[in-house]
């Protein structure tokens, strides 16, 4: 949600604001913009796939600096979209300026692109950092001011939306929330987070000691994500608002200290409804009323009880119960080890593919992980009861019809992805309901390894965490295109043994050769040097990788995690892996890097043989360097 100019506004009037030195308290955290805000903030690179590795350090950092000033983080994140479809047109929208923002980073130029993988990185941190967290089944925004009233305690976040809702313990800004440099309190060693605090309260005040009922009615004339302001056009252009205040403000913000100013003559939100009405044509007055108090139902808290989740584990959320989903699924939603994309699949039927850098004039880099979205689609639109099918023969075959929307060259396209059902084995039984059991376990593992194409034994030499990356890369491997060539494939298998480097000196250091060897790396990881353009098709080929982990990774969950999760934070490092690529194209004695730490090189050739073995002996060879003789006759 957001209402487009208010921030900037708000932002500009310090009189709305308290100044806080905050230590010992709880604070609710909008998790979904925290990961936004840390990572853009932290001005990491946005070209080459993410620095998960550089984001995850910064993650740390943040919540050690709440944990130095007793103060208890709670942190709640969006689930799945609003399945009315209200904000289907805002929804394409920004996948569209995202679409356009991805193009422009792939030319060298600015953009807010987030990595792919960004989400999953986070709260797999919070759970390493033991920070307690929720996944709600739908948007938080309602849910986080419930939470945050009941224990009278502030929200940080940067959504404008909370300028409207009436927090008791009021709402911080991301941007003035001064983690990076603690203050001291005089006289003790008690450290404090300064931080500017918005109170609904000091707005109303201004203006006239304004109602604070007429809030929800002032943010849905301005037009939010779900009212364009267009739609209410006829109101704008017939009232005279009174201004006052600077003349400096733009437009937008003059429009919207008139419309405060106007809003504070009325003593509730009926009589101002009334008075917005009459400017409308008799047939449209019942709809405008009902458009209105519909949306201004979205700035009331909900009735859904966080703490109960945070204090006991239970989570009731009244749309997830209605499609009577199971025990197992609604909780692994809620601890995040269930993905808000696959309750969009069930919920929906409809789901947007997250947009890359990557080289436009080609196909999107998702198609590659088709197959096993279809794998997921199967299992789900087939096992829920809600699923629409339709038969396609006599037999029991039925087809169901799956909307992604991804990009096509440099626009947003809808495809309806058929799936069909006539599987047999585990889909023939009910999985979505049924118990983990050993066999059932087993079977699967066996479906797992069969959407991916890669055969268990390949994966037994290989440590436990590592197996489903590498069988990822086994998939990526023979269905990437353009087609993966050797110095993309060593670059990728190199940057997973630096993060065995990375996990070994976080846990008990490294001996003197294999850090000058981690050295070396982190030396690589910094350089710009030479290649500062991004190389385009390797930047398709890596995020074609990146698609087929993320759906592999749901598919995991799924199927309640035959492989174990791999620490994605340790997993690709994109400017490593970018660098490591042109080193190897270029350099071929690179691949001799590891060559003083044995162990490394040892798991490098293991994980290297386990990919290769899965195609032929000529894969890898250019085969464009044969050319045909000549005709004699012809010379």
């Amino acid at each position: 949600m957001g209402i487009p100019g208010l921030m900037t506004f708000v932002k500009a009037n310090n009189q709305f604001f308290d100044q806080l030195k905050l230590r010992d308290s709880k604070l609710i955290i909008d998790g979904s913009n925290l990961y936004y805000w840390l990572y853009f903030d932290s001005k990491l690179d946005l070209q080459h796939g993410g620095d998960y590795d550089a984001f995850t350090a910064f993650v740390h950092k943040f919540f050690n600096a709440l944990s130095a000033c007793s103060i208890s983080p709670y942190v709640v994140l969006d689930g799945g979209c609003d399945p009315t479809d209200k904000k289907l047109a805002t929804h394409k929208q920004r996948a569209k300026d995202k679409i356009r923002m991805a193009q422009s980073l792939s030319k060298g130029r600015g953009g807010s692109v987030l990595p792919l993988l960004i989400r999953e990185v986070f709260m797999q941190v919070l759970h390493s950092m033991q920070v307690p967290f929720i996944q709600c089944f739908l948007e938080a925004d309602r849910e986080i001011v419930s939470l945050a009233n009941q224990w009278n305690c502030p929200v940080l976040t940067y959504d404008s939306d909370f300028c409207i809702f009436d927090l008791n313990g009021g709402y911080c800004l991301t941007s003035d929330f001064q983690w990076r440099h603690l203050g001291t309190i005089k006289g003790t060693k008690q450290s404090y987070i300064h931080a500017k605090c918005y109170f609904v309260e000091k707005l109303c005040s201004h203006f006239n000691h304004m109602d604070r009922a007429l809030l929800p009615l002032f943010a849905v004339l301005n037009g939010n994500d779900y009212i364009p302001a267009p739609a209410l056009e006829a109101f704008f252009r017939n009232v005279k608002f009174p201004i006052g205040g600077s003349s400096l403000l733009s437009n937008k913000h003059i429009r919207m200290q008139g419309l405060l100013n106007w809003l504070s003559g009325f003593t509730d939100p009926a009589e101002a409804m009334e008075s917005i009405l009459i400017h409308f044509k008799k047939h449209k007055q019942n709809d405008i009323k009902e458009l209105l108090s519909t949306y201004m139902q979205d700035y009331q808290p909900a009735d859904v009880k966080l703490e109960d989740f945070f204090q006991n584990g239970l989570y009731v959320c009244d749309l997830a119960l209605s499609l009577k989903l199971p025990d197992w699924f609604l909780e692994g939603h809620a601890k995040g080890q269930i993905s808000s994309f696959l309750g969009d699949v069930l919920v929906l039927k409809r789901i947007f593919l997250f947009v890359q850098v990557e080289n436009m004039q080609m196909a999107s880099a998702h198609n590659i992980s088709k197959p096993i979205r279809q794998t997921i689609y199967r299992l789900l639109l087939n096992s829920s009861s809600g699923a629409a099918q339709v038969s396609a023969t006599n037999k029991q075959t039925h087809v169901l019809c799956m909307n992604e929307f991804d990009r096509a060259e440099q626009t947003l396209k809808r495809t309806a992805v058929k799936v069909a059902t006539e599987d047999c084995g585990v889909f023939q039984n009910n999985f979505f309901v049924s118990k983990i059991t050993e066999e059932t376990s087993s079977e699967y593992l066996e479906l797992l390894l069969e959407a991916l194409e890669v055969k268990s034994s390949i994966l037994d030499p290989l440590p436990s965490h590592l197996m489903f990356p590498v069988a990822i890369t086994c998939y990526w491997v023979n269905h990437c295109e353009p087609k993966v060539r050797l110095h993309h494939l060593y670059a990728l298998l190199m940057g997973m043994v630096f993060g065995e480097m990375q996990r070994i000196v976080s846990s008990q250091g490294l001996a003197e050769k294999t850090k000058a060897v981690f050295d070396q790396f982190l030396k690589l990881k910094e350089e710009k040097g030479r290649n500062k353009s991004l190389d385009l098709d390797a930047a398709h080929i890596y995020c074609q990788w990146q698609s087929c982990l993320q759906m592999g990774l749901y598919l995991n969950q799924l199927l309640r995690f035959p492989l174990p999760e791999p620490d994605l934070t340790r997993l690709y490092s994109g400017t490593l892996v970018h660098r490591l690529c042109y080193e190897f194209k270029s350099t071929p004695a690179t691949k001799d890097l590891l060559s003083r730490c044995p162990a490394m090189e040892e798991l490098y050739q293991n994980l290297l043989l386990a990919v290769t073995s899965v195609v032929p002996p000529d894969f890898f060879q250019n085969k464009s360097n044969s050319k045909p003789k000549k005709s004699r006759k012809k010379k």
